[in-house]
């Protein structure tokens, strides 16, 4: 990954500026020469529209692309987005915001996520923005407004009116600008590190198909279950899930939460039964679905599932939540002092692992390890010790001497 480019701070704006002129791309030939184009780039930026309320899998309606002189948006309800995966093998630089979700969307459409990523969303967390949006990241690097009026449009209708396109591009057609600016400022900071490391976690983040037999978990009711019923209601979400997948459509579509729980409940062994279970249609339950839902209680009675005991910690007897609230509040001042999004530096899971001892602690590794982890660990030690000063947190040399 490289960050170094051109790190010029941009002019800043002041207002909404017309979106410049940009290809809409719906051939193959097209697509095509883009692929050509963009192969000859160092760094593009990327953005997509997409739609899942209806489906299980994310349905991608249109991909935008901008690199200087050039802004296009692909309509992959014309074209297949296939050719995309040489430009996503390359060792061009993909710059994105708040990529999550549109990575899963890329390696669904091209079988590949970019090898290099810069996420600004995380990027900005380095600069003690907490998950800005992208138009908070616009008016604040930039001093730019982005259009609004777009923002739930139906990007599955076709044509796409002149507003919408105009809307789409204008997530990518300053994105460069300002991943320059964030990168002069991490470069300043000495943080460019930092953001690799956090950038790679996300791009080779796991976005596989999920477990069936983990989607009872999801499931708020579910997890209160005990004996039987919680091994019914996992092999119940676990065919939801798979059927879900099958057919594309979301797993409420399938069956609701509360069906799945009150099935768990009363593990029905016929189709009458079952149509008097709160949330199952009646028709459905004297039907095809009717038998796999009554398979899958049979299942989860035959199975007789209980969940694995929790994982074994490091545990001496102490009783560590007086010093995880400390560590906390002291983290977070850390947070506030270096202008670190403090959900990016630590969360309280990860202060109880490290004050705990666990080797895979996040704040024992990295550049958490350089920032917090640590003097934490000092402090933990009774090495160092903690005080209150002009309203902040301060960490210092322990005097081992007792006020009292």
């Amino acid at each position: 990954m490289r960050l170094a480019l051109s790190l010029a701070a941009p002019p800043r704006r002041v207002a909404t500026e017309a979106v410049r002129p940009h290809r809409f791309i719906d051939t193959e030939a097209g697509l095509a020469s883009v692929v050509e184009l963009l192969l000859d780039q160092p760094r593009y930026a990327l953005d997509t529209e997409f739609h899942r309320e209806r489906t299980y899998w994310p349905k991608v309606a249109l991909v935008q692309i901008a690199w200087p002189g050039e802004l296009v948006l692909i309509d992959p309800l014309a074209v297949d987005l296939a050719p995309l995966r040489a430009v996503m093998d390359s060792d061009a630089l993909a710059v994105l915001h708040a990529a999550s979700q549109d990575l899963e969307v890329l390696e669904l459409a091209t079988g590949a996520v970019p090898r290099h990523l810069f996420d600004t969303q995380i990027a900005a967390g380095f600069l003690g923005m907490s998950t800005p949006s992208l138009a908070s990241l616009h008016e604040r690097e930039l001093g730019v407004q982005l259009p609004k009026g777009n923002r739930l449009t139906d990007w599955l209708e076709r044509p796409l009116k002149q507003a919408q396109k105009d809307y789409a591009a204008a997530d990518v057609e300053r994105l460069l600008e300002i991943h320059d600016a964030l990168v002069t400022q991490l470069t300043h900071l000495g943080r460019g590190a930092w953001a690799e490391e956090e950038c790679e976690i996300m791009r080779t983040r796991d976005r596989g198909p999920r477990d069936p037999f983990e989607a009872w978990r999801k499931i708020k009711e579910a997890r209160h279950l005990k004996g039987q019923a919680l091994s019914i209601a996992r092999a119940i979400a676990a065919w939801r899930e798979r059927r879900a997948t099958e057919i594309d459509q979301p797993v409420r579509f399938i069956l609701s939460d509360i069906a799945v729980v009150s099935v768990a409940q009363s593990a029905p062994d016929s189709p009458e039964a079952l149509a008097k279970v709160r949330g199952v249609d009646k028709g459905a339950a004297r039907g095809a679905i009717g038998e796999k839902i009554l398979a899958a209680v049979a299942e989860g009675k035959a199975a007789n599932w209980r969940p694995p005991p929790p994982q074994k910690r490091r545990d001496d007897g102490r009783d560590i939540r007086p010093a995880v609230a400390l560590v906390a509040a002291w983290v977070n001042q850390i947070a506030r002092d270096r202008q670190l999004d403090p959900t990016l530096l630590a969360t309280r899971a990860d202060v109880e692992a490290l004050v705990r001892g666990d080797e895979d602690a996040r704040l024992a590794h990295g550049w958490r390890a350089e920032t917090a982890g640590g003097p934490i660990t000092r402090l933990v030690s009774g090495d160092a010790a903690l005080a209150f000063e002009g309203g902040n947190v301060v960490l210092e040399e322990r005097s081992r001497q007792p006020v009292v």
